[in-house]
Formats: structure tokens, sequence, C-alpha cells
């Protein structure tokens, strides 16, 4: 007869289900996570409904095309720089200050030539300024 005490077994902590719950949870974070690069974003530039553009008198339109090119009511501007812009924009106001600047900025234009272009205005002392969409069905809006 064995009279000797029980040996307490010692706790066995299995880990394998602990595992399995973090990979499943690691699987779900990576299939739930978008990996998008801030420098990547594409951005769809905003529709406006609004009333057929109208033909005012007291407007400069200034285009800016993909590349950095500016054009003063459809006149090419020579050079890129924001002095440049704001003769021009002083010569095609002709002295008044209550003209309207239209900016109309292609989509794949840079970020620094739209603000080129508010600066010019500034410094040719223009501050009615705004910017020209397309409305949904393809047309330009004001």
């Amino acid at each position: 007869m064995n009279f000797r005490k029980p040996r307490p077994e010692d706790p066995e902590i299995n880990l394998i289900p602990f595992i399995d719950v973090l990979l499943v949870v690691l699987i779900f974070l990576m299939l739930s996570t978008t990996y998008s690069k801030f420098t990547e974003l594409q951005v769809t530039l905003p529709v406006a409904n609004a009333d057929k553009a109208r033909d005012r008198q007291h407007e400069i339109i200034v285009s800016v095309a993909g590349d950095g090119r500016y054009a003063v009511n459809r006149k090419p501007v020579d050079g890129r720089s924001v002095e440049v812009l704001t003769s021009e924009l002083v010569a095609a106001a002709g002295g008044s200050n209550d003209m309207v600047v239209i900016v109309s900025a292609d989509a794949t234009a840079a970020h620094q030539s739209v603000v080129n272009v508010m600066d010019a205005a500034r410094r040719a002392n223009l501050p009615r300024l705004t910017f020209a969409t397309q409305t949904s069905s393809g047309g330009e809006a004001r």
C-alpha cells in the first residue's frame, strides 16, 4: 500500500486556444484595414448644381492648366511666377477693384498653382474671388 500523500499536479496552461484567438483577431484587422497613403489620394472635385454661367462685364477668368500654365481671359501668361500673374491681373482689371476673379483650374492642377492665383489676386487688390465648377451633367457652372 502506498501511504504517501498525493502530490498536487501543477496546473497546466494551454496557450493554443489563446494563439488561435489572436490569429483570428489579426486576420480580421488585416482584412478590415485600408492601406492608402495620403500622398496618393484621388480627390474628386466638387460638383455644383448652379444656374447656367452668365457673361458678366466685371470678371476676369484665370485658367490653370494641369502642368501649371496660366491664362488670363484666354490669353496665355508668359511665366509661372506670382509677380507675372499679378501684373497680368492688374492689366486685365484696368484699374477697377470691383472685378470678380474666376479661377478655372484643371482637375490635375497642383494646389500650389491655385494658391498662386489667389495670392496674385490679393496683390492686385482684387478681393472678390470665386471658383469655376462643373455641373453633374458635364456643363460648366460658376
